[in-house]
């Protein structure tokens, strides 16, 4: 047998995937159909478990990206909290997520799953991709989770992130997934006959169901909206906006990582996207998949560049930040339509989810809410136009190609249905949005109440790290000269009408910490509540 140069250079993946290719070519010739259809489930399978490792491993993305945005004292705070997210959230999506969820198979009804509670009654008999599915369904479900940490940041109780995570990954998340994705959801499009496995016709006619392939309503209104809510809830961080409403600059601690993390969310965002395709064997797969990487490409340059334009055409100097968020709002725009828009329409997309970024941080500032992230405007609203977009810009073909079925497209397309698909993508942005907000303002406004929500002012002041016994997220003084004394650039730097108190910078930095203990044995947690103290009391002193 002989051997093309290239093949013998390529990684054993390429040599399997091309052995897989001549046996699949082989049986079809021969017309074993029942070897085709394995053949076509191993590729399926092992294109969709790969693309989970890629959406978990976003999860890094984002623990880059919080440690990088928040101050570095409550670094370790803001680890712990995304890495909870995973643990907890793996057993919370076995034991209940993944059965309320019921994506895969026939289960319950079309409101929520009912059954394959703890994984029982063999759920791998009516589906031998079920685990492979669970696995980077589970992805998902962390994602939507995660997103608000980055909100909530720098403030909130650790238990009652812990709450939070459960109930969203448990409860919140999955009855939407089984909305959209399952084949008994009353917004799905992939509904079916249950009894002959032929596909079902969509509840609303003239519509193929909601077109939301990899989550911009699922994913990301959902854990957006929670995250916006939970911002309001909480307030703002101490020293964010003074007594007149102005805002008071709090700067990343890394921006470093915040680039890292936004490059790995990026890199993870290709399985994000291209998995959700669920195939990758045969000529249709393979351009549905590729159309949907091409897009998710073209729609966070888009993003990056028109965000940083506008930031520096409206005066302010090039930054970092707006770049990566302008990066990160168009993935999220292009997320569930990816398949169906062509390339020019990714473009756009991106481009407008930029600019919706733009209008919803001046938002923020307008009503005082604080979102150390920005999380809930990149994914929140960007979520809200992704699924909106899809009305507007898919094609009839591309449905067709992706759902098997083209009853609507997007209007600027003639619609299909009188505009009937847009309408549908815009109930879906409601009912996600009411789920979502409203569960999630009676869980944090009832932690509230029970006075379970938001850390103490010295906590706070101190940082979350030493405040809870964590060590610190940094190596120099608990006390900065930038986070007390320069204009805008820390917890009380500023007062209401934004002034320099008249403390000396000896006074605190006799309070910094180094090590576990203070030099006369003193607990840290002490030592740092001690100090917030005297923030405290500094905050209500003299200035000049």
């Amino acid at each position: 047998m002989q051997f093309s140069r290239s093949l013998l250079a390529a990684p054993p993946v390429a040599l399997l995937a091309n052995a897989t290719f001549d046996a699949a070519e082989a049986a079809a010739a021969s017309g074993d159909a029942i070897l085709v259809s394995s053949i076509q489930l191993a590729f399926s399978g092992l294109w969709v478990l790969t693309c989970a490792f890629l959406v978990f491993f976003m999860q890094c993305g984002f623990a880059l990206l919080e440690a990088g945005s928040v101050r570095a004292k409550n670094t370790r705070n803001i680890l712990l909290k995304n890495v909870i997210d995973a643990c907890a959230g793996a057993l919370v999506w076995y034991a209940v997520g993944s059965a309320f969820a019921g994506v895969r198979i026939c289960n319950g009804n079309p409101f929520i799953g009912t059954n394959y509670f703890f994984s029982s009654d063999n759920p791998q008999d009516k589906d031998p991709l079920y685990f492979i599915y669970w696995v980077f369904d589970w992805s998902f479900s962390a994602t939507a989770a995660t997103i608000v940490s980055g909100a909530v940041a720098e403030r909130t109780q650790f238990r009652s992130y812990v709450l939070y995570t459960i109930l969203m990954i448990g409860w919140v998340y999955p009855v939407v997934a089984h909305w959209v994705w399952s084949a008994d959801g009353w917004l799905s499009a992939y509904r079916k006959d249950c009894s002959t496995g032929e596909l079902a016709s969509p509840i609303f006619s003239n519509t193929v169901g909601l077109i939301d392939l990899a989550g911009s309503g699922v994913v990301h209104v959902t854990g957006g909206g929670a995250a916006l809510v939970g911002a309001i809830i909480l307030g703002p961080r101490i020293g964010r906006y003074t007594q007149d409403g102005h805002s008071c600059l709090m700067p990343p601690s890394s921006p470093a990582y915040q680039a890292l993390g936004t490059l790995i969310l990026w890199v993870g965002w290709y399985g994000f996207n291209s998995g959700s395709s669920g195939c990758f064997y045969g000529r249709d797969c393979i351009l549905v998949t590729s159309n949907i990487a091409t897009n998710t490409t073209l729609a966070a340059g888009a993003g990056g560049v028109t965000a940083l334009l506008i930031t520096i055409i409206s005066g302010s100097p090039g930054d970092v930040t707006p770049l990566l968020n302008g990066i990160l709002i168009g993935l999220v725009s292009i997320t569930g339509s990816c398949s169906v828009v062509e390339n020019y329409a990714a473009v756009i997309i991106g481009l407008i989810g930029s600019i919706v970024y733009i209008v919803g941080v001046k938002l923020l500032k307008r009503f005082r809410i604080d979102d150390p992230l920005e999380a809930s405007v990149v994914h929140y609203l960007g979520g809200c136009w992704g699924l909106i977009a899809a009305g507007f810009f898919a094609t009839e073909s591309k449905v067709q190609l992706t759902y098997g079925r083209s009853e609507g497209w997007g209007v600027f397309y003639g619609g299909g249905g009188g505009g009937n698909q847009l309408g549908i993508q815009f109930l879906g942005v409601l009912v996600i949005s009411v789920w979502s907000g409203c569960f999630m303002s009676v869980v944090f406004y009832t932690l509230k109440l029970l006075n379970c929500l938001r850390v103490s002012r010295e906590e706070e002041y101190a940082g979350l790290d030493l405040a809870h016994g964590l060590g610190s997220g940094m190596a120099v003084s608990l006390w900065p000269p930038s986070a007390w004394f320069g204009r805008g650039g820390g917890d009380v730097g500023t007062d209401g009408s934004g002034g320099f108190f008249r403390r000396k910078r000896e006074d605190f930095e006799s309070t910094s910490v180094h090590s576990t203990t203070s030099s006369g044995g003193t607990p840290m947690r002490r030592v740092s509540l001690e100090a917030g103290s005297a923030a405290v009391a500094l905050a209500a002193g003299e200035r000049i």
